[in-house]
């Protein structure tokens, strides 16, 4: 017997949900796979361990990739609903279990659009989790599992290749692994990051402080590092507007880039140094800045 065909405007449905499913978790897991360094830093922001950050990250574009691709073919829609669901539902818990903490934190997890951590969050994964469901409920029966691990094999293996060419591209010196801040250790391996050496005292600084707090930042931190009066250094940040985190480690940054004076500062990119940064009047370091594409 021929299996009973579906109404037409559930197949329809089906693939409108399958389609607007596979736009946003392949474009948000190909995201992830290659600027992976990148988004350590944003999952580590979303409390997950620093030390497991890297690993989500590459892993999370994974598994969002293949289930954009498997939601996207007919014969794997079923298997891909399923996993763009239980990533969904995944989400959805974890923030509800750290609603407190991340409450009005940005988390644009998906490009092109910006969402921050509140009801309209849960409710527009809610949604996306009806579109898994109506994908994979009005899908043809699975098949070919061996083209399936195919599928997820070709994009784990994609996706440590990018990120190895990520680490190879990497430059210049190699900045400490961490620092201390409030007594913790500061990551400065992953994302950007501005060191900004000055003098709570030094009206120099202060003016320059102020400008900065005028950039428009993005994702770069910025690591404020008095090289003397650290006791103001966290008055200074106040009055200046200057928004960072201080660390008191200048001795030990102090012994792997050269250090000319203050104001100055160092541009991180994962880890290494991309640009020093000396100069603090007219259009710098506004300029180098932008051309770094630590502010905008």
């Amino acid at each position: 017997m021929r299996p009973l065909e579906l109404p037409g405007w559930k197949t329809a449905l089906s693939w409108v949900a399958a389609s607007l499913l596979a736009v946003l978790f392949l474009s948000s897991g190909i995201w992830k796979i290659t600027d992976t360094q990148h988004w350590a830093v944003r999952v580590a922001q979303l409390k997950v361990p620093q030390s497991l950050s890297l690993a989500a990250a590459l892993g999370l574009g994974i598994a969002e990739t293949v289930g954009g691709v498997l939601v996207l073919v007919p014969r794997f829609r079923r298997w891909g609903a399923m996993l763009t669901g239980l990533l969904l539902v995944a989400f959805l818990i974890f923030f509800a279990v750290n609603y407190g903490a991340l409450r009005g934190q940005e988390c644009s997890c998906f490009p092109w659009v910006k969402r921050v951590v509140g009801p309209e969050f849960f409710l527009g994964d809610a949604l996306l989790l009806l579109l898994a469901v109506a994908a994979g409920t009005w899908a043809k029966p699975p098949g070919s599992l061996r083209s399936a691990v195919v599928i997820v094999g070709a994009v784990a293996v994609f996706a440590l290749v990018s990120y190895g060419v990520d680490v190879a591209r990497q430059s210049g010196t190699k900045a400490p692994a961490s620092v201390l801040v409030d007594g913790q250790p500061y990551s400065l391996e992953h994302g950007k990051v501005l060191l900004f050496f000055f003098n709570p005292e030094c009206m120099h600084c202060l003016d320059a402080a102020r400008r900065m707090s005028q950039f428009h930042w993005g994702d770069t931190r910025i690591v404020a590092v008095p090289v003397e009066q650290p006791q103001y250094a966290a008055q200074f940040l106040q009055e200046t507007g200057l928004r960072g985190v201080v660390s008191t480690d200048f001795q030990k940054l102090k012994l792997v880039f050269t250090y000319t004076g203050y104001p100055s500062g160092v541009a991180l990119v994962n880890g290494r140094e991309r640009a020093p940064l000396t100069k603090f009047e007219g259009e710098e370091p506004r300029a180098t800045l932008k051309q770094l594409g630590f502010v905008y």
